[in-house]
């Protein structure tokens, strides 16, 4: 009933221009802020005085542009309405509308740059530009998204074009899906990037690793591989848009869960397709850092309930253990799940339907098996992880962070949406025998999907995927720079210096992988990596579109897959292979 209601009423809004919760809110808000989400949580209103509006964002940003492994965390919401105001999105800075529709929502300006890495002025590195979103609204001017990895852009209209780059700097990113741009998309400078489910007028700049899925036609480029390092993927073969906060006067709080898609292209919230349901804010358990632990959300999670996770950390004792299907945990503001005993954050149980958005979690001091683990159920429906970042180390710690995983899948018909899977490469008490641990990611269940899979810097193979039926569209990787002799770094048989990123298991019979890039950075020492991705070699296991790039340091990498492909020896060679099946490649 809840479903038919919600269709009928953003059918109004589309038919008749009425902008959800445009009058006066019935929520008591005070300073930007509701007792429901807490003191990290603000929410901006058309009524409100907008310079006190611009001043408040400018602090936040002030405090977050530059706090790469600070605490702080924040979600910024905006009722519908318009907005005359200009703000950027910081580290831990989620800025999203509270409408049905991203059109409901018309903010002047929202920008990040790459300013802040160094003291030169020249500088627009992007490359450490993580954490944060943008969701749900309408952006009536140009925008500079320059970001990597650990970043979504999702639900936007954008009335002009969106540059991907800050003045052609380096940058590693990143997602974007669910969008509407009027004008140009200029990936510029982006190492690599997936665009999933948008319309643009056209797309320009190419690097190395340039995605697109589900886009309509009409504005992706024509030429792709060899001749351009474009990947075309006509329609999305299995996807779930993100759950998102939304608002009205006459239900107050509730959260928007779309249905799945299938063989879908462009953005999906236009009035003929915008189907879903909306889940009453009473069915949420609200978590808020100051108050709760494993206890309290566990409590929760056995009396049925979904969780939201205000912004903030969160230090488990003991696993969040879910039990019921068609559970839902949605993360606010980047909000961290931090293992605090060697236990893993998230696990679950006999269930399935489930979706895991927007957390950031973290390894603890003491080890861990695994951060999050989805058990396997029999005849599973599908689940959605949907910007899902996983970290191991560079917080300010006592003692190095540790586990030997950060997310192993054993859910059949699981799909991922953005992730990424970091083991930290600088920061506070990083180092080879440090923070260590050995696999990012191992997917054992059935019939996996993957949208933007980026694994980075592990101790063995970074992604380990066992299950059949597997698809991965848009896979980035770095392998470690930190390795210290040849001998920390053999695959499992003994025979090869150092571990692919990407490994099929060799009992898999079925598998499909497009736009992949695996990057090499021997920083430390001289160790000749052999291939990039192993897989076995058997018709029905197939890579489209892969390229490996060699960064600097003390080469090299002898094959791109298996014992296909060219080496690369020299800084800045690459090498691809455009299909591989059965030990056959072009």
């Amino acid at each position: 009933m809840i479903k038919k209601r919600y269709l009928l009423f953003i059918g109004l809004v589309a038919l008749i221009g009425i902008a959800v919760g445009c009058g006066k809110s019935k929520v008591k808000i005070k300073d930007f802020h509701t007792d429901i989400f807490g003191d990290n949580v603000y929410i901006f209103s058309p009524e409100d005085d907008m310079s006190k509006v611009q001043e408040t964002l400018d602090k936040i940003y002030e405090k977050q542009e530059t706090a790469q492994f600070d605490d702080a965390r924040y979600a910024i919401y905006f009722m519908p309405g318009s907005y005359e105001v200009s703000t950027s999105a910081g580290f831990y800075t989620q800025i999203a509308g509270l409408g049905v529709l991203p059109t409901d929502t018309k903010i002047s300006a929202i920008n990040t740059y790459a300013r802040w890495l160094s003291d030169d002025p020249s500088n627009h590195n992007a490359t450490c530009n993580f954490w944060r979103s943008i969701e749900n609204v309408e952006i009536t001017s140009d925008v500079v998204w320059a970001v990597s990895q650990a970043t979504g852009m999702r639900r936007v209209q954008v009335d002009g074009n969106l540059t991907l780059h800050d003045e052609y700097g380096w940058a590693s990113g990143g997602f974007l899906a669910d969008s509407r741009i009027e004008g140009i998309v200029d990936s510029g400078s982006q190492q690599q990037w997936l665009s999933r489910n948008n319309s643009y007028k056209g797309w320009t700049g190419q690097n190395w690793n340039i995605v697109m899925a589900g886009d309509k036609a009409s504005g992706v480029p024509d030429k792709t591989w060899p001749e351009a390092a474009y990947t075309v993927v006509d329609t999305t073969k299995v996807v779930r848009e993100k759950p998102f906060l939304v608002y009205d006067d006459k239900d107050g709080f509730g959260v928007y869960v779309p249905d799945w898609k299938n063989d879908s292209a462009s953005y999906g919230w236009q009035q003929d397709t915008n189907e879903g349901k909306v889940i009453p804010i009473s069915d949420f358990y609200i978590a808020k850092e100051k108050t709760d632990n494993a206890d309290t959300i566990n409590k929760a999670l056995s009396e049925g309930k979904n969780i939201i996770f205000t912004p903030g950390i969160y230090k488990l004792d003991k696993a969040l253990n879910i039990q019921n299907s068609g559970t839902i945990l949605l993360g606010m503001g980047l909000a961290t799940l931090r293992s605090a005993n060697g236990n893993e954050c998230i696990v679950s149980d006999n269930a399935d339907d489930l979706i895991l958005a927007g957390l950031l979690v973290d390894a603890g001091t003491s080890e861990s098996d695994n951060l999050v683990n989805l058990g396997q159920k029999d005849g599973a429906k599908p689940s959605l992880l949907c910007d899902m970042y996983f970290r191991v180390g560079g917080i300010s710690s006592d003692r190095p962070c540790k586990t030997k995983a950060c997310i192993t899948v054993d859910l059949d018909n699981t799909v991922g949406d953005n992730l990424w899977v970091w083991r930290a490469d600088h920061g506070d008490n990083v180092g080879w025998d440090r923070n260590t641990c050995e696999n990012g990611i191992i997917i054992n269940g059935d019939n996996a999907t993957m949208y933007a899979l980026m694994v980075e810097h592990f101790n063995g193979y970074q992604t380990l995927w066992n299950g059949n039926g597997g698809t991965c569209i848009m896979y980035q990787s770095e392998v470690p720079y930190d390795v210290p002799d040849k001998g920390q770094w053999i695959s499992p048989d003994g025979k090869r210096f150092g571990y692919a990123s990407f490994k099929v298991s060799d009992d898999v019979t079925s598998f499909y992988a497009a736009g992949l890039g695996v990057y090499l950075y021997n920083r430390d020492n001289s160790i000749p990596m052999y291939c990039a991705m192993e897989v076995p070699d058997i018709e029905g296991v197939h890579v489209h579109n892969i390229i490996t790039a060699y960064l600097n340091g003390f080469p090299g990498m002898k094959c791109v897959i298996n014992e296909a492909g060219d080496s690369i020896i020299s800084p800045g060679q690459t090498s691809k292979i455009l299909d591989y099946e059965n030990g056959q490649w072009r």
